[in-house]
């Protein structure tokens, strides 16, 4: 199949014929006919492409709940679109086959049709997802002003890996954002783990969507060994706190072994127990735990009363305790959720649909 050789929008001409792409934080310089790190941003002929436009590797109706988004049109469905490449090299990712692929290929997907796919199957959103949607920006960008145009809310879920360029081309158009730690966006995890040089980029990211009025929530994923250690969570915790508010919902996910990193455990749940604690105690007021269904701390607690405002079990919301306003009905305190239950919400699991 052959790609569709988009014009990016963020790249720029520094001479001799290269070409610096300005979408994520490595600023990729890309002689003629090579590609960045992420294998689908091109330097053809001194201009910058993007070769996955339009070309989906993976699409699926899915609960936002799946993203997570917690806190964010609760009970909806949406549209979660993928392509090959990603600007991480994550040693244990899940969805490898698509983001290590090399070679450019998927459905062809407009924008167009691509909110017509996600009307059809009755979703609410569209969330780009599987592989970093930084790399595919464009094409995410039309898509989201044709899902506008139709009524859609639209959501990243980003390693936040971006540039200042990124997020101000990006920020007013994304209504969420779930921004992925890893290992707790501790230094050397990343370098040895992910094939990246820091979090900066990423706290420089998630406060400037912020700013520009997309809701955020945090997820950090904890490997066990090598990416669980308490002070890092304490130090990424208090940057949360301090840069996004002490209302930013914020998910500690379990890791399980995959891709190159087969010979460590499962997160022990004990671990996410004490970490959810650590950040609990350093003044977050809605902390979950991610990937461990049936545990009591993957509910919404009212802060000031303690009751179950929301009850959940994996991605289904079982019991909804807020009234109309999304206020306790136990005590009357409002949860900062962004919209109410969805209308026409039945408990559903993820529905492949390509």
């Amino acid at each position: 199949m052959e790609a569709a050789h988009h014009p990016a929008i963020l790249g720029e001409s520094v001479g001799g014929g290269k070409v610096r792409c300005t979408a994520c934080a490595r600023y990729c310089v890309i002689p003629l006919g090579s590609h960045g790190f992420c294998f689908v941003r091109k330097n053809e002929a001194g201009q910058l492409v993007l070769l996955t436009y339009g070309r989906a590797a993976a699409t699926q109706v899915d609960p936002v709940e799946k993203k997570p988004l917690s806190h964010f049109h609760p009970g909806s469905r949406v549209l979660s679109i993928g392509t090959v490449g990603c600007n991480w090299r994550c040693q244990y990712c899940q969805n490898a086959e698509i983001s290590q692929e090399h070679v450019v290929r998927g459905r062809a997907l407009s924008p167009v049709d691509a909110v017509r796919m996600a009307e059809r199957f009755d979703c609410q959103g569209m969330t780009f997802t599987y592989n970093e949607p930084t790399i595919f920006i464009e094409y995410a960008l039309d898509v989201i002003r044709q899902a506008h145009e139709h009524g859609l809310f639209a959501n990243f879920v980003t390693n936040g890996y971006m540039t200042p360029e990124a997020v101000s081309l990006i920020g007013s158009e994304l209504d969420a954002v779930s921004v992925d730690f890893k290992g707790s966006g501790e230094e050397s995890f990343m370098r040895k783990y992910i094939s990246a040089k820091g979090p900066a980029p990423i706290l420089e990211t998630m406060e400037g969507l912020q700013a520009r009025g997309a809701h955020v929530e945090v997820t950090d994923l904890i490997v066990p060994e090598v990416g669980d250690d308490p002070e890092a969570l304490r130090r990424l915790v208090r940057v949360v706190r301090d840069r996004l508010g002490a209302e930013t919902p914020f998910h500690l996910l379990r890791w399980h072994p995959d891709y190159k990193m087969m010979d460590l455990p499962e997160t022990p749940i004990p671990t996410l127990e004490r970490l959810h604690a650590i950040a609990k105690a350093e003044g977050l007021r809605y902390v979950y735990l991610g990937n461990v269904w049936g545990h009591p701390l993957e509910h919404t607690y009212c802060p000031e009363c303690g009751a179950r405002a929301v009850e959940r079990f994996g991605f289904t919301i079982q019991r909804w305790n807020l009234d109309s306003d999304n206020r306790c009905r136990a005590c009357g305190n409002r949860i900062p959720i962004v919209g109410r239950l969805a209308s026409n919400y039945i408990p559903t699991f993820a529905q492949a649909v390509g």
